[in-house]
């Protein structure tokens, strides 16, 4: 019955849905395409839930210009065949079912491991909408993972500097551990830093000692050393960098150095 209709009338779109088109149904009923589109149109408009069987697309003219055009399902095509007469009328009605089984079965054998074809509109917003929230799911335990990496690291190192943040220590045993965190600054640079940033005084007689602010946060504290010189006795004061203060620097300069790595 099938063989009064080429077998490609009806055809598989991308998603795997068997297909065909008011173009073909045009051509196979010998009617006029603008007569068939009307038809469609008059059934939407007739029956919202009948929208979900056709939709609208466009093809180009023989000059080349877009016209418009309707693809439908095998629903889509039972409905408006209703409204299809004319010679033969019947058998072509017939003929195109036999395709749409005959297509169905060709992809069912083309997939036999993939999930079913969702047959109705519902079944496919609904397999649409888990497939978006696996996607969504897993992007956030990707992206969670990689905040958890982003945030432990620096806490690895950082505990390695806690380690040795159990009593004060100079400047220049601070700059040795951010080097071993991956900070590369010298003692000279440190102290440089250190003055520009308001943690050391820059000039006058407190000179590379702790600033009013500095004091007041815990970062220093002051430890004064006699020295015996000749027959005379100095006292000379050192900055030295307190347990608090060791780790307000390498958390510091670990976090700034994850920031340049962002930009």
């Amino acid at each position: 019955m099938n063989d009064i209709i080429q077998s490609s009338m009806v055809y598989q779109t991308d998603k795997g849905t068997p297909v065909t088109d008011s173009l073909k149904v045009a051509k196979v009923f010998d009617k006029q395409h603008k007569n068939v589109l009307k038809s469609i149109r008059n059934l939407a408009a007739q029956n919202l839930a009948a929208k979900k069987w056709f939709y609208e697309t466009t093809y180009l003219d023989k000059r080349g210009q877009q016209q418009p055009m309707f693809v439908m399902n095998r629903d889509g095509f039972s409905l408006l065949a209703m409204s299809l007469t004319g010679e033969k009328a019947l058998q072509f009605k017939v003929a195109f079912i036999d395709l749409f089984d005959k297509m169905e079965k060709t992809i069912k054998e083309q997939m036999p491991t993939t999930p079913a074809i969702p047959k109705t509109f519902a079944e496919a917003l609904r397999l649409a909408a888990s497939q978006q929230e696996q996607i969504e799911e897993q992007q956030r335990l990707i992206e969670a993972k990689e905040k958890q990496i982003e945030e432990s690291a620096p806490r690895v190192l950082f505990s390695q500097a806690v380690e040795s943040a159990e009593s004060s220590i100079l400047i220049g045993e601070l700059a040795k551990i951010l080097c071993q965190n991956g900070i590369a600054i010298g003692e000279k640079r440190l102290f440089q830093w250190m003055r520009e940033n308001e943690y050391l005084c820059s000039y006058g007689e407190r000179y590379n000692q702790p600033t009013q602010r500095a004091t007041e946060m815990g970062l220093f504290e002051m430890r004064k050393v006699t020295i015996q010189v000749g027959s005379s006795t100095k006292v000379r004061t050192t900055t030295k960098v307190t347990g608090k203060g060791q780790v307000y620097f390498v958390n510091k300069f670990l976090y700034e150095q994850q920031q340049n790595l962002k930009q």
